[in-house]
């Protein structure tokens, strides 16, 4: 006859002490207390048999009295129901505890850093990784960096962008729903998560509706270089707008200018490969005017590594955004806007007569015929130093009688302290 394991009772419970040794009570069915003699502490475990190998196994249960009798058989309870489906009930809370984990660890933002450093390695240009980044932290982060991917829904990444979407952002809400798309595909292929639900969210928002940077005529040159030269701004960010206005590069590489990249000898800036999205360097004939710049930041600069040095910290180049902003000041906002500039050159050199092919390759575009791009390779400097020297002359006559900053000062005066 099998023996009879009496039930305990809170009393029992309460008053029960380890006096020189652990003291174990049963209250049957596997569930028995464990009261250590050093401490009198008391701990809740369940006996049983394993499913498979049939082998004792004992898991614990909690600690008395945070968890109480009455919780300690409901637990005994829920794990003999999980042997009677062959299902062991430590490997079962250990399953239980890595899923808490995972949901703790891998959440949207922890995964976002991994993939970001798998992103990292495709070759991309430092400012278009700056920028994924900086959306994320603007725009998705916010919402739901902290929840875990598994239990992320198609839904909650919409919802993230939602705010973005109601301010009228509609490019940026494109490019962060694809590289949320990106984040969760990536999840997905690392076994975090068995489907990606952010799969097909970008079709939950209209597609933005493409326009052109505003800009303005090459006839409205002399007026803006007039505005330019009465514009309350600091002498750098007038001649970064000049930069840029001559060399017809891209913010965001004007801005970055390193002395480095510069050839006085050949009169040449030449633009490394990993600043650019092509992933192919540019070299760039320098017009006297252009020169002209350059020595009107030397004194300033000309001990930096950037030309156009930032005035809080000199030793990062001044921000992309910088002639936008100080463009905007002047009264162009909605009229014009720094990346506008070059279209002000390619429109002037197209209605001359230039080549389009000269003047694609000095605004460093590629060619959208695939096929045809990686047969012509052709940079056409030769050609593009007198297309070069012809814009300069066309932005000097512009200016004509309106001071630009190269050539209307002296000695530049050292700004922020720095010398």
């Amino acid at each position: 006859m099998a023996r009879q394991t009496k039930p305990l009772t809170n009393t029992e419970i309460k008053a029960a002490k380890a006096i020189e040794k652990d003291n174990v009570l049963y209250d049957g069915g596997g569930l028995e207390l464990l009261i250590k003699h050093q401490t009198n502490s008391k701990l809740w475990r369940f006996r049983y048999y394993k499913p498979s190998s049939k082998k004792r196994a004992m898991i614990s249960l909690g600690s008395y009295p945070d968890i109480s009798l009455a919780d300690a058989r409901r637990l005994k309870d829920n794990a003999r129901a999980l042997l009677a489906s062959n299902i062991d009930p430590l490997e079962h809370k250990k399953k239980q505890d890595e899923d808490r984990l995972n949901k703790t660890k891998n959440t949207f933002f922890n995964i976002a850093k991994e993939w970001f450093v798998v992103k990292s390695t495709y070759n991309l240009a430092p400012n278009t990784l700056r920028d994924i980044w900086l959306t994320f932290e603007r725009h998705v982060f916010p919402a739901i960096g902290n929840k875990p991917v598994i239990e992320l829904t198609a839904r909650d990444c919409i919802n993230a962008l939602e705010p973005a979407f109601k301010q009228g952002k509609t490019e940026t809400v494109r490019r962060a729903a694809a590289k949320i798309n990106e984040v969760m595909d990536y999840a997905t292929h690392a076994g975090f998560i068995s489907t990606n639900p952010a799969a097909r969210i970008t079709r939950a928002f209209p597609a933005p509706q493409r326009q052109n940077m505003p800009t303005i005529r090459p006839e409205e040159l002399p007026e803006f270089m007039t505005a330019l030269s009465n514009a309350s701004i600091e002498t750098r960010t007038r001649l970064l707008i000049e930069w840029q206005l001559l060399t017809i590069s891209r913010p965001a590489d004007a801005a970055s200018t390193k002395w480095s990249e510069i050839d006085f000898e050949a009169k040449e800036w030449t633009i490394p490969a990993e600043k650019l999205k092509q992933r192919r360097e540019h070299v760039i004939p320098l017009s006297q005017q252009a020169i002209s710049v350059l020595e009107a930041m030397q004194p300033a600069s000309g001990h930096r590594e950037y030309v156009f040095p930032c005035m809080g910290d000199p030793k990062r180049p001044m921000h992309s955004q910088t002639a936008n902003q100080a463009i905007k000041r002047m009264g162009y906002a909605g009229k014009l806007v720094a990346h506008g500039l070059r279209s002000i050159a390619s429109t002037a050199m197209n209605e001359e007569g230039f080549s389009p092919d000269i003047i694609e390759a000095a605004l460093s575009h590629v060619d959208k015929n695939q096929v045809r791009s990686a047969y012509n390779r052709s940079t056409y400097i030769e050609q593009r130093r007198p297309l070069m020297a012809w814009w300069g002359n066309f932005v000097e006559q512009a200016a004509t009688g309106n001071f630009s900053a190269a050539s209307g000062i002296k000695g530049l005066k050292v700004v922020g302290g720095y010398e």
